[in-house]
């Protein structure tokens, strides 16, 4: 697609719109603007035009400001209260201060247009330019309520720090990028996302959604808003809700059944573990004696368990390590007097079972030792002494409800 036909025939650019979700109401609260090219055969999308670094940014300029012109002409028209997401180059923007697109903003205002409805995304590699420039007209814009959204979050790690600065008001995730990541690797990416949404007060959105794996997702790892294929793809439209590929609502409760099932279930491998523990505590004396009671322990978690200890309300290991390998229980009596209580959530994991009385499953997380992915069931000794599970990434695997959170 040549560049110069695009700028000669502007009556063919039209706008579509990709309907993003509500993860509170499963309702569509808005839609991210894009742009096509109206051809004998058919449309096609200005993707390619827009992501070319040979056409000149005037060009560029030219037809967003086309697309956005006709975009707020149909909003107005519509008149159904969402937000539309704008995509525009940073450098773009810089160059004339974003006073050129500030000031068509406020022309629709005057018709009736609020710009609190107006999402301005931009994308993360973009802070590789002037970041001290581009933060000043952010926050600018943000004076007249125009919100912020940051896209392709994640793609660079060490744009963490001008994120925060930032304060976007949305985080934009890629899912397409889990399909160049490790599960594991991509977990701690959206873990490490989602922390930092929670620290900024942002909320999360998650776009290129293609299935239902991926919907559940972004479901379950704190998705405020969704966006893909998988909900509609762009439309010359404003579609509704009821006009999704799919009914959202339908499918959280979906998420909901399945994910009350594994905490059920859970909560039950918690109990039964208890029950375990609740008849040999009539065996326990004291840290003195805690190699011969963890004996008596083994063989009640043969099945699931690699390792086994206890360590007193400071932390300090009073056992040896009960470590079963190629089958075969043996003691690590070197391990007793290791400290643990720098681990997080150790403490607090060990006063809460001194408060309640009762065992705890903690969360899965990466074993030191072994890099493996691994739960630690713990149980209440005394009010000094506590009892630490480890159960084996086989056993896990086995059962779905120990391998998700």
């Amino acid at each position: 697609m040549d560049p110069l036909d695009i700028i000669d025939n502007m009556d063919k650019i039209m706008p579509v719109f990709q309907p993003i979700v509500s993860a509170v109401k499963h309702d569509v609260i808005g839609y991210e603007l894009l742009g096509r090219y109206i051809e004998p055969d058919g449309t096609k999308s200005l993707g390619d035009f827009f992501n070319d670094p040979e056409v000149p940014d005037e060009f560029k300029t030219e037809v967003d400001q086309r697309l956005l012109e006709m975009a707020l002409d149909q909003l107005l028209l519509q008149n159904n209260g969402c937000l539309l997401f704008i995509n525009r180059n940073a450098r773009q923007l810089m160059a004339g201060d974003g006073e050129d697109f500030l000031k068509t903003l406020l022309e629709y205002r005057k018709r009736g247009f609020p710009l609190e409805r107006i999402v301005l995304e931009i994308t993360e590699h973009d802070f590789n330019d002037d970041f001290d420039t581009l933060n000043h007209l952010l926050l600018y814009f943000k004076t007249y309520g125009i919100q912020i959204a940051v896209d392709h979050v994640g793609a660079k790690s060490s744009n963490i720090d001008r994120i925060r600065q930032l304060r976007p008001h949305i985080l934009k995730i890629d899912m397409s990028i889990s399909r160049h990541h490790q599960p594991d690797a991509f977990q701690d990416i959206i873990h490490s996302l989602s922390m930092l949404a929670h620290r900024i007060g942002a909320r999360l959105l998650y776009e290129y959604i293609e299935d239902n794996h991926q919907l559940y997702f972004a479901w379950k790892h704190g998705g405020h808003y969704y966006q893909g294929y998988y909900l509609a793809h762009p439309d010359p439209e404003l579609l509704t809700t009821d006009s999704l590929s799919i009914h959202v609502g339908d499918q959280v409760k979906e998420f909901v059944h399945r994910e009350k099932a594994m905490v059920s279930e859970r909560l039950a491998y918690t109990a039964r573990s208890e029950e375990k523990l609740k008849r040999l505590m009539g065996k326990w004396q004291s840290p003195d004696y805690a190699d011969l009671f963890i004996q008596e322990v083994l063989p009640l978690f043969e099945a699931e368990s690699f390792r086994i200890y206890i360590c007193n309300s400071d932390g300090e290991q009073v056992s040896s390590n009960f470590r079963k390998t190629a089958g075969s229980w043996h003691g690590e009596a070197q391990q007793i007097g290791s400290h643990w209580a720098f681990r997080p959530y150790f403490l607090e994991n060990m006063m809460l079972m001194k408060a309640s009385h009762k065992g705890r499953l903690l969360d899965i997380y990466a074993d030191i030792e072994t890099g493996e992915m691994i739960r630690t069931f713990s149980y209440p000794l005394s009010d000094e002494c506590f009892l630490f599970i480890d159960l084996s990434y086989e056993f896990i695997s086995e059962n779905d409800y120990l391998l998700f959170q």
